[in-house]
């Protein structure tokens, strides 16, 4: 049963991935090396697009999970790094890729345990979150708040 979940919420997950690139209005694209500098990079680089993008009521969220998926890359990835954040008609979608095919999987951290939770944020603070088939990029999605075109 939970095999069979999960397959759904994949094609369910790659049906909306497929909707959100016929509908994309603006996004950015940035690769960069694996250096922990990056994640205030990616950061700031996004702060000023949701602001460009009047999307300022998700550039908290937004941005927290840009650091954490960003973090998680340059921890466990292998080569180049890549943040795509695109807006489109209803949503605003944050993808992170790295070259190791081994997809990010939420843990379990212990209460005295520094990291291990940025998963866990991500799935808190977005609408929606998951991994590509390939397990090479993962990302989140959030919904414009209500009253927004």
């Amino acid at each position: 049963m939970a095999s069979q979940y999960a397959a759904t919420r994949t094609s369910s997950s790659l049906r909306q991935a497929q909707e959100h690139v016929s509908a994309v209005l603006a996004g950015f694209d940035v690769a960069f090396l694996p250096e922990n500098c990056r994640v205030a990079h990616m950061r700031r680089i996004t702060s000023a697009h949701l602001r460009y993008w009047d999307l300022d009521a998700l550039a908290d969220s937004a941005t927290v999970v840009v650091s954490e998926l960003v973090t998680n890359a340059i921890q466990h990835g292998q080569g180049p790094v890549g943040l795509r954040v695109t807006r489109s008609t209803h949503e605003l979608r944050i993808e992170v890729t790295d070259r190791t095919p081994a997809p990010a999987r939420m843990r379990c951290a212990d209460a005295a345990d520094e990291s291990g939770r940025g998963l866990l944020l991500v799935d808190a603070l977005s609408d929606d979150w998951g991994v590509s088939p390939d397990g090479t990029t993962t990302w989140a999605t959030f919904a414009f708040p209500i009253g927004r075109p």
